[in-house]
């Protein structure tokens, strides 16, 4: 799936925090630029929506620029951005990078649209260039996003070689915390965490079986290490 390795970097930025509707825990809200030769690459934008959504997660946010400029980037030197989905935490800022396009599943892009017209303005906002996918795709050498549905119907991970062996993951929100990835399947699953069980448990699963040097977490700031 990934063409000639090249050493690219993975920087984490933070976005927010936010406190789930209904629990006492605060979870941080994680992007990742990504260095490449082509430009640099940003997988999810951080949240934004309407007000009364952003108090019910009671979300304290960070600008992307702002959160960019912490690894000594600007929002100009995004070249593209990958959403892992379309919900307000992880598309909010898209906005920000209107020179961009957005790479989405095909499938996440229709649910959102059909599901969630509110947040619209969001991610869809006028000239907004969506690149549509249809499953496992090699977005640039080095870089590829792999359908990891379950979460959301259209959910994308994205595999990114660093030149430490295997690739690393950047699992977005087909696992929230690393025990939904490496504890009994399924058992004490969050509220929110599998809209389509069957599917979640696939994605888990082929996950799992991957040779991975590093899994990193949206909403967790813990790494799992593979054997890659």
């Amino acid at each position: 799936m990934i063409g000639v390795p090249l050493p690219l970097e993975i920087k984490r930025l933070h976005l927010a925090q936010l406190t789930p509707p209904g629990s006492g825990e605060k979870w941080p809200v994680h992007g990742f630029a990504i260095t490449h030769p082509d430009g640099a690459v940003l997988v999810d934008t951080g949240a934004g929506g309407p007000e009364k959504m952003l108090n019910d997660w009671r979300v304290v946010n960070v600008s992307v620029a702002d959160a960019l400029a912490e690894v000594g980037l600007s929002p100009a030197d995004i070249s593209l951005v990958i959403n892992t989905h379309l919900h307000f935490d992880h598309c909010g800022q898209n906005a920000v990078f209107k020179h961009a396009p957005f790479y989405v599943q095909r499938a996440e892009l229709e649910r959102a649209r059909r599901e969630s017209p509110g947040t619209a303005d969001w991610y869809d906002f006028m000239d907004a260039r969506f690149e549509l996918l249809d499953g496992d795709t090699e977005i640039l050498p080095g870089l590829s996003v792999i359908a990891t549905p379950g979460h959301t119907v259209g959910h994308q991970s994205v595999l990114v070689q660093t030149g430490d062996g295997s690739p690393e993951l950047l699992i977005g929100d087909a696992a929230y915390k690393p025990r939904q990835l490496t504890g009994p399947l399924g058992q004490d699953l969050p509220s929110g965490q599998a809209a389509d069980r069957p599917s979640w448990d696939a994605s888990i699963q082929r996950v799992r079986s991957m040779p991975l040097s590093r899994v990193h977490f949206c909403h967790d700031t813990g790494l799992v290490h593979g054997d890659g």
